[in-house]
């Protein structure tokens, strides 16, 4: 069996890589769980030298990894760049934070000494997907092996360039051997490695559907999962925003990574005295994208991930019409040479419940307007979803947007006046059919440790 490298701007195959067998799946999963043994005796000064020659590894090569990415899931070259820079910055963040993020909390109590102390558990299954193919990693990675784990990646079977490069990144920014390692495996062999008993725990990255079985399956063996899944963000835009700043803005975060983001802004719900004007300025931001090789400096939107994600993207798209949207932007597949996942951007208008864009996730350059009658309104709609990944308030009133973000949009995140994004300082998760448990942050390292209480007499 093997796994394929296809180059979604023209269908061709860039690489094949043969597929790990169970035999040396279950030997990998040994290796990395002997490494651990000795990796979590490492001091944090130790761990921490390592990070830094990681990050060093990733700022020198951030331009051949880009290209990397650029062939192997169509991101754009300077969204690449962007990309393995964050990853560097989540290496620094921890390597300098992670000590302090762990060390014993002493708790009063009748004993002499009593305290909180945290440590690692082992080796760590990271499930994770395309869309950003070195930053998902690394954002569990870098906290990872400062806690003192070891981990495993499954990625997604159209990265596997990325996978063995993050791998390669590890080992020559001299970590020991195994610390981290990559399973060449498609989707179907993941049980196995879950049932696995070295296995200590499971973070995953993806569709609702997969963290579902993931977590039914990890649950019964009672390992611990974090599930960061789908989401259909909503962006509301009240009455008295600054419309050019919002239209910006929202148009921004619709076309991250050509719209296949979790995070990105998906259902765009507008109070209805400023619809018109917010929906001329979108469509001007949204326009201005230019569509075309990754690999162009000046282009900001290559091609959908894979060709059958576009061909479900552009159903969806039909579906919405069908049942009575107004489609006042793109909604066509281009007619580029040959075979290719590139997608125009597109605004829906007048969606309402029943229809896909009101009730799914729509991953790819698919906006959704919904017309709101007030702000009880607004935040009512923003709220009738499955998902809480992430939500935004767009409002001149900051007083008021923080009291909406703080109390009334069900999500894990809520910005005022910005996109959703994540960030190393910040703890980044969702609620509801988005999952549980949270990345990034003092809270992301403290996932996975065994928090542990020390009680002396």
């Amino acid at each position: 069996m093997s796994i394929q490298s296809i180059n979604p701007a023209n269908g061709k195959v860039i690489k094949s890589y043969r597929e790990d067998t169970p035999d040396a799946v279950m030997r990998k999963v040994s290796q990395t769980h002997k490494a651990w043994l000795s990796w979590r005796n490492n001091d944090f000064s130790n761990r921490s030298a390592l990070l830094i020659k990681l990050a060093d590894q990733l700022d020198k090569e951030k331009e051949s990894l880009a290209q990397l990415m650029a062939y192997e899931m169509g991101k754009p070259i300077k969204e690449g760049i962007a990309e393995v820079e964050k990853c560097a910055s989540v290496c620094k963040y921890y390597a300098a934070e992670a000590q302090g993020f762990l060390k014993d909390q002493l708790i009063k109590t009748e004993a002499q000494k009593s305290y909180v102390s945290f440590q690692p558990i082992g080796v760590v299954l990271a499930i994770m997907p395309w869309n950003f193919p070195f930053w998902q990693v690394f954002r569990f990675l870098a906290p990872a092996l400062m806690a003192g784990n070891c981990g495993v990646l499954k990625h997604a079977s159209n990265v596997p360039g990325c996978a063995l490069a993050i791998e390669k990144l590890v080992k020559n920014a001299g970590f020991p051997d195994h610390v981290f390692q990559t399973l060449m495996i498609g989707s179907k062999a993941v049980s196995k490695v879950i049932e696995n008993p070295l296995i200590k725990a499971v973070t995953l990255t993806g569709s609702t559907e997969a963290g579902i079985k993931v977590a039914s399956q990890a649950g019964g063996l009672l390992k611990k999962t974090v599930l960061e899944l789908g989401g259909s963000d909503a962006y509301v835009v009240l009455a008295d925003a600054d419309l050019e700043v919002a239209a910006e803005i929202c148009a921004s975060s619709r076309l991250i990574n050509n719209g296949q983001s979790c995070i990105s802004a998906k259902r765009f719900i507008v109070v209805k005295e400023v619809e018109k004007k917010f929906t001329t300025l979108f469509v001007e931001k949204m326009k201005q994208r230019k569509t075309g090789d990754p690999l162009e400096k000046d282009t900001n939107l290559g091609p959908m991930a894979r060709e059958d994600l576009r061909d479900e993207l552009h159903q969806q798209v039909l579906k919405n019409i069908e049942l009575g949207a107004k489609c006042i932007l793109g909604g066509q597949i281009p007619k580029f040479k040959g075979k290719h996942a590139y997608y125009e951007p597109t605004i829906l208008t007048g969606i309402k419940a029943g229809m896909p864009a009101y009730n799914e996730e729509m991953f790819g350059p698919v906006a959704a307007i919904l017309t709101a009658k007030d702000n009880e309104h607004a935040i009512k709609l923003a709220n009738d979803t499955n998902f809480g990944l992430g939500a935004a308030i767009f409002t001149k009133n900051v007083t008021l947007g923080e009291e909406i973000a703080r109390t009334k949009l069900q999500a894990g995140s809520a910005f005022v006046n910005a996109l959703v994004k994540s960030d190393p300082r910040l703890p980044f998760g969702g609620i509801n059919q988005s999952g549980y448990g949270r990345e990034l942050g003092p809270f992301g390292i403290q996932e996975f440790v065994n928090i542990k209480t020390v009680y002396v007499k």
